[in-house]
């Protein structure tokens, strides 16, 4: 039988992390989100008042290193790499639901690597979010502003960079065996 005095007693999880180190943590990955969003956001604004009208115009992209980097203007309705064309607005509840499992994952976060790898990953996904609900032809079904183009690839944007970046830096953090909560395993 268990004693009064034990049934008190709180839980020790095993994977606390120290109120201030979270506190950091969790500013770096606020910081990280909301810059990626704002600069997505600027860089956007300037596509579509500059590249776009050159485009419409027939002067065409803005051509850089010799062809192998332009600045264009394109409509992207689907996913990365043009995927899923039409299904605006299911990728508009896929980020809102990554968006919501990334703060719910926040609240153990202990290592700077998986803050700023987070916050990547959730301002490039806000910063297309905010595009697919405020662009034609409505909330939710807008389309996503791509401008970079690269010989062979697709054309992508700020957030799309970030989200891919992210993806990475949390490979290589997984791989090195770094838990969220900045312990090794």
């Amino acid at each position: 039988m268990t004693a009064p005095d034990d049934l008190d007693a709180p839980e020790v999880d095993a994977e606390a992390v120290d109120p201030a180190k979270r506190r950091r943590c969790l500013t770096v990955l606020a910081v990280t989100a909301v810059s990626v969003v704002v600069v997505d956001q600027l860089v956007k604004h300037w596509v579509v008042t500059s590249i776009k009208p050159r485009i419409d115009s027939g002067e065409g992209p803005i051509v850089l290193l010799g062809g192998l980097l332009k600045f264009t203007y394109l409509e992207n309705t689907g996913a990365a790499f043009s995927l899923g064309a039409g299904y605006t607005w299911i990728f508009s509840i896929v980020a809102v639901v990554v968006a919501i499992a990334i703060l719910r994952t926040s609240r153990r976060i202990g290592s700077l690597g998986w803050a700023i790898a987070l916050g990547g990953l959730l301002g490039g996904l806000l910063g297309n979010l905010i595009d697919r609900l405020t662009r034609p032809p409505g909330p939710g079904l807008g389309y996503v502003v791509d401008f970079v183009q690269l010989p062979n690839f697709a054309v992508f944007n700020v957030a799309d960079m970030f989200i891919t970046c992210s993806a990475a830096l949390m490979v290589i953090l997984a791989l090195r065996g770094v838990e969220i909560t900045g312990q090794r395993s």
